[in-house]
């Protein structure tokens, strides 16, 4: 689950992460009266979950509440990256002296938090990772010691320079691995992570994404979910219980379990197929998750074919049949569909299927084969 902007910086600020006064709007007339109280020049920014916001125009300088009402206007009429504006945030513009990068995840390989700074942050982050890869520092995190002080300042020193950067930008990374430890998340990134005058280094722009697996444990969290973020698909998806992710392929996809959800979609493209979706109807066994499942595929307008792929363990395919018959009978489900059953009364989940006249596959490739061709 991501975040906007304005609200990692409220996470951060909860972390004494310094970061600047500011105000979200969703219209240019509010963005003026922000301008107003802030008595400064501002800057004006494109709240989208999104990177590359400056290089489309979606963020501004203004000096004055004329510029402002221009700025704002022009901001809101964007789409950046698939995502329309629709709220702006307003913050007093800051000189900026020098700009870092800061940022820890998950490094899948080591099965570790990894620290990774740098002495160039700005909007070409992502260029000189590719361009200049040596100047990016990327420091490990025992889970079980922690950031060690002595390990940490040796290397921050070599990016921070001085003294006093240096020690700030311990007590920020510190409070950073807080956040990101306490809050169940999967990246938290300052970028720029700005020395402005009187040597003092504020967050100008943060991101935050949250472990999804973690969420149940954060309550408070769920008002930072954004509508934007999903497809209505997923979104329905989401209120009857079901893992469900929209794709741009054409064939829909209902499966049980994660792992067989993706080995499907990847036999899906080997055989030259384009998956609508990921879906897992996990290990219940309620034949109305099927329904809802066949609801919510068979709604979205670029699926020409179904696949309902079932490996019966907890999930038993006499239930999912029963779902798949209550399904056309209350969809008038028109698609062509290609069942695979196997598992744990499979024979009498087949038997219900093949009575109501639907033929069922054992081998997986034929099916995948078959749905490909349909």
């Amino acid at each position: 689950m991501k975040a906007h902007e304005f609200q990692a910086k409220n996470l951060l600020k909860e972390y004494s992460i310094p970061v600047p006064s500011q105000q979200v709007v969703e219209s240019a007339a509010a963005a003026v009266a922000a301008a107003k109280a802030i008595d400064q020049p501002v800057v004006v920014k494109a709240q989208v979950l999104s990177g590359g916001r400056g290089k489309a125009g979606g963020v501004k300088i203004a000096q004055n509440a004329s510029e402002v009402k221009t700025v704002a206007s022009q901001i809101l009429v964007l789409t950046i990256n698939g995502f329309p504006v629709r709220k702006l945030l307003v913050s007093p513009a800051s000189t900026i002296v020098h700009e870092y990068y800061v940022a820890i995840t998950l490094e899948r390989t080591t099965k570790r938090p990894v620290l990774i700074l740098c002495a160039e942050g700005g909007v070409d982050i992502e260029e000189l990772a590719h361009t200049r890869p040596e100047a990016i520092v990327k420091i490990d995190i025992d889970p079980l010691k922690g950031l060690e002080s002595d390990l940490l300042m040796g290397r921050i020193s070599t990016i921070f320079k001085g003294e006093r950067i240096a020690n700030q930008a311990k007590q920020i990374i510190t409070r950073l691995y807080h956040l990101f430890l306490e809050r169940d998340c999967s990246l938290v990134e300052i970028n720029p992570l700005a020395e402005v005058e009187s040597e003092r280094l504020v967050a100008l722009d943060a991101k935050v994404v949250f472990d999804d697996n973690g969420l149940y444990k954060h309550p408070e969290l769920e008002t930072l979910r954004n509508s934007e973020e999903y497809s209505p698909y997923e979104l329905e998806a989401r209120s009857y219980g079901l893992s469900f992710i929209s794709l741009e392929g054409n064939i829909g996809c209902v499966v049980n379990g994660a792992g067989l959800a993706m080995a499907t979609m990847d036999l899906i493209k080997h055989f030259g197929g384009a998956p609508a979706n990921f879906l897992d109807v996990g290990g219940s066994s309620n034949p109305q998750k099927v329904l809802h499942a066949l609801r919510i595929i068979s709604a979205h307008a670029n699926v020409r074919a179904i696949l309902i792929n079932i490996f019966g363990g907890i999930t038993r395919c006499d239930d999912i049949a029963q779902g798949i018959l209550m399904a056309r009978k209350e969809l008038a489900l028109s698609l062509p569909m290609v069942i695979r059953l196997i598992g744990t009364n499979e024979q009498e989940g087949r038997k219900l299927l093949t009575d109501a006249g639907y033929e069922v596959a054992e081998q997986l490739n034929a099916a995948v084969q078959k749905v490909v061709a349909l």
